[in-house]
Parts: C-alpha cells; sequence; structure tokens
C-alpha cells in the first residue's frame, strides 16, 4: 500500500499526507495509532477544556474533531472502494464542534472512543486489496483515492496532535 500521488487528492490534504512518514499505510496506522494514544491518555486534566484563544476549539472539541473527520473520511473509503460515484459532499467541521456537546463526556471514554473508530479504520483499509485501494470517488467537489483517504486519517491525527503541542501543551 504505497503513498498516494498528489494527483490522487485535492491540494488542502497535501500538509497531512506529508505528516505520514511511512511508505505503508498499514504501519503508519499501527505507528500512529500507538502514538497517539499515548499522547492523549497522558493529557493533563487541567488542559482538557483548555483552548488557547477564544474561538479556539478545547482539547476535548479537537479530539471529538478528530474522530468524528476519521469516521468520515473513512465512510469515504469505503463508498470509493464499492465503486459507488456518488459524489459526496463536505462537512463543517466547525459546525460538527459546536454540536458535539464534549462537556458532558468524560475524558477516558473520549480517548477510549478514539481507539475504536481508529481500529476500525485500520481494519477497514487493511480488507481492501491494491485494486481498491486505487480506486476513487469525489468528495468536497475534488478526486480522491482510496489510498489517499487512508493516508489523510492518519495525517490529519498528527496534524492535530502537533497543534496541542505547540498551541495547548
Amino acid at each position: 500500500m504505497a503513498r498516494p500521488l498528489a494527483s490522487e487528492y485535492a491540494e488542502f490534504y497535501h500538509g497531512y499526507v506529508t505528516k505520514v512518514k511511512e511508505d505503508d499505510l498499514l504501519t503508519a496506522f499501527r505507528n500512529q495509532t500507538a502514538v497517539s494514544l499515548q499522547f492523549w491518555r497522558e493529557l493533563p486534566e487541567n488542559k482538557q477544556n483548555y483552548a488557547y484563544a477564544t474561538g479556539k476549539w478545547t482539547l476535548k472539541q479537537m479530539l471529538q474533531h478528530i474522530i468524528d473527520a476519521e469516521r468520515i473520511f473513512a465512510y469515504r473509503a469505503l463508498r470509493f472502494a464499492r465503486k459507488d460515484m456518488t459524489p459526496l459532499a463536505s462537512f463543517d467541521e466547525n459546525s460538527y464542534a459546536d454540536e458535539a456537546r464534549v462537556d458532558h463526556r468524560s475524558w477516558a471514554d473520549m480517548v477510549e472512543e478514539f481507539q475504536y473508530v481508529r481500529n476500525a479504520s485500520e481494519h477497514l483499509f487493511r480488507s481492501f486489496d491494491g485494486e481498491e485501494m486505487e480506486r476513487s470517488g469525489v468528495a468536497s467537489g475534488r478526486p480522491m483515492s482510496v489510498r489517499a483517504l487512508g493516508y489523510v486519517i492518519v495525517g490529519h491525527a498528527i496534524h492535530h496532535q502537533d497543534v496541542a503541542k505547540e498551541r495547548y501543551l
């Protein structure tokens, strides 16, 4: 499962794809999942509801965003792998964050949910063969391959962990 070509995804996703250092997607899933789980589990309790500026997400909202986006990206990958050519709409991540109501959730529950969603994503991508990984569809008005979606999932989580380290901790 080699890296996607730049032609397999919109330029917007390039930063996520390049955050993934591994050339094999399944190895990237395994490596990044372990790092992510350790990072989120060890996050100080006093930082979970912290936002570094007015109008910015709290770390709870950020983690929920990662979970929501991963579900959406995996759904897109499933649709494209099964040759569903229906164009898929974009989603408004800020609206999702506003509606997620994370205040009532425990941090441990959210980290556990991330782990389950990530395990499901890894199993999904492990089930695809080479032909399915190269299939593509249209999401947010742009063509995207199944393989690129896998790299976006991993790179998106890395991106937000980097933001958390730089601006929240």
